[in-house]
């Protein structure tokens, strides 16, 4: 655990917590003795927890990484996010799979998006980088009614399309990359982990109730 995150009671806002280094050490000592088949990454809220993080993935590099880098929050300042954006360029080459919303590969590549063309100039550019894998999310910043997500390798690139569902969607970028972990540790393939993770996401916002609403089963 990299952090402890609470919200504000009117939900308008959060505090990070980043771990204390320390035991944010012994975390990662304790899994020293655990064989597991895939590694995701999610917030990191500070330099000195990314490099500890970035030298635990250098030695596991026999299984998947996958990287979700969280750049882009209220409570970020301008100064933070370009340090941390720096330190992400240096988890490239060895991460499996990289999921940056639109904003975070725009702060990665050093780009401006607002097409798929430009979309697709990043992924060029992150490849570049050192990135084996990467799925950029499109949000609904390039399209109001279609969720667009590039998957891109260096050679090949391909979009994966989805309606957007405006309903209990907070959460489902991390959701997103916490799946393709899971199906690559199944032995599914980076393209197939990434079809079915889109595809998982998009189900459960559709098929999920209102917050705050129980449903009485008969």
């Amino acid at each position: 655990m990299t952090s402890i995150v609470t919200v504000a009671e009117n939900a308008s806002g959060f505090e990070i917590f980043p771990t204390d280094i320390e035991i944010f050490k012994r975390q990662l000592d304790s899994l020293n003795d655990i064989a597991f088949d895939a590694i995701k990454i999610g917030l990191l809220p500070s330099i000195e927890i990314a490099d500890l993080t970035l030298r635990f993935i250098q030695q596991h590099q026999d299984i998947s990484v996958i990287l979700d880098p969280v750049l882009v929050f209220k409570e970020n300042k301008d100064e933070e996010m370009s340090l941390m954006t720096a330190k992400m360029l240096e988890f490239l080459p060895y991460v499996t799979v990289i999921t940056p919303n639109l904003r975070e590969a725009e702060m990665l590549a050093g780009l401006t998006i607002t097409t798929v063309s430009d979309m697709k100039a990043a992924a060029t550019v992150l490849s570049a980088l050192g990135s084996r894998h990467m799925v950029i999310k499109g949000g609904s910043r390039l399209d109001k009614h279609f969720a667009r997500d590039l998957y891109a390798d260096g050679v090949v690139s391909r979009e994966f399309v989805k309606p957007i569902v405006a309903r209990n969607n907070n959460g489902a970028g991390c959701t997103f990359a916490s799946a393709v972990a899971s199906n690559l540790a199944h032995g599914a393939s980076v393209l197939t982990a990434v079809k079915q993770s889109k595809e998982f996401v998009y189900q459960a916002i559709l098929n999920s109730n209102d917050y705050g609403v129980f449903q009485l089963l008969p």
